[in-house]
């Protein structure tokens, strides 16, 4: 006879490769769309890569043998938070899946989806203050309050949380360095601004944990230890190649010259 809770354990593991599976293979289908509609324009190889290296990376968090070691050890929780709320989202942002879509719906739909991006409510969340709370501010909640032994507890929780963090992740990164267009984005200096906060947030945080300050963590301290370096480091890895990103979708605008030409007078 299987083991009471052998369902639910398959189905943690059969739902998000599912999940996984159906976005990569949807990204793939959009791609031959696109390359069939507008052959000479085609689609980006890099950009695919990308996009599928964020499936992957999600796939090693979500599916053993990470994601039971994550549930049962704060190390294996922070290793599979930086995977789903940092990594994976920097490489999905990059494939600039909001693109594709536009590119391959037709123009109604595409105009639609253009003005829902524009919209008040988009642009509001789109900004990268928006961003930065949603994505790093969150963390303070998270790990200084009852709520990650709550996740713990709760599978229902649980999931939510890796929801909001591949979600706000993918945001932030959206914001700060994805090649797709967005509504509210500032310039250059002040996505660098909100990204060194990023940085300086990611670093307190780690630190306090480290030090066993604020935090409510139910693990062993040396679990606790461990789980704020991989916050630290990998954090900073993260961010330096968001920074990275940056500077390689960076387009400084041209400055255009003053009109020379003089009107002929008349002899």
């Amino acid at each position: 006879m299987p083991e009471p809770g052998a369902g639910t354990h398959a189905a943690a593991v059969l739902l998000p490769a599912l999940a996984l599976v159906l976005l990569a293979g949807t990204y793939l289908l959009l791609t031959r769309r696109a390359r069939r509609r507008n052959p000479v324009q085609g689609w980006s190889h890099l950009r695919t890569v990308s996009f599928l290296t964020g499936c992957l990376l999600l796939a090693v968090a979500l599916l053993p043998p990470l994601a039971p070691f994550a549930h049962g050890d704060f190390r294996g929780h922070m290793a599979q938070h930086m995977l789903v709320g940092m990594f994976a989202p920097l490489a999905l942002v990059l494939g600039a899946p909001v693109s594709l879509v536009l590119r391959t719906l037709p123009a109604a739909q595409a105009r639609t989806l253009t003005a829902v991006l524009h919209s008040r409510p988009a642009r509001f969340v789109a900004h990268p203050v928006s961003a930065l709370v949603l994505s790093t501010g969150t963390l303070a909640v998270l790990y200084f309050t009852p709520l990650y032994n709550a996740t713990m507890d709760r599978p229902v929780l649980h999931w939510l949380m890796h929801a909001h963090f591949l979600l706000s992740g993918c945001l932030f990164a959206w914001v700060v360095a994805g090649p797709d267009p967005a509504p509210a984005r500032p310039g250059v200096p002040a996505r660098l601004v909100v990204l060194g906060v990023a940085v300086a947030a990611h670093a307190t945080i780690s630190q306090l944990m480290y030090g066993g300050f604020l935090i409510d963590v139910r693990a062993p301290v040396e679990e606790v230890q461990a789980g704020a370096q991989l916050m630290y480091y990998g954090g900073d890895i993260a961010e330096l190649l968001l920074a990275a990103a940056l500077v390689a979708t960076w387009r400084p605008e041209r400055r255009r010259r003053p009109r020379t030409d003089t009107v002929p007078t008349a002899a």
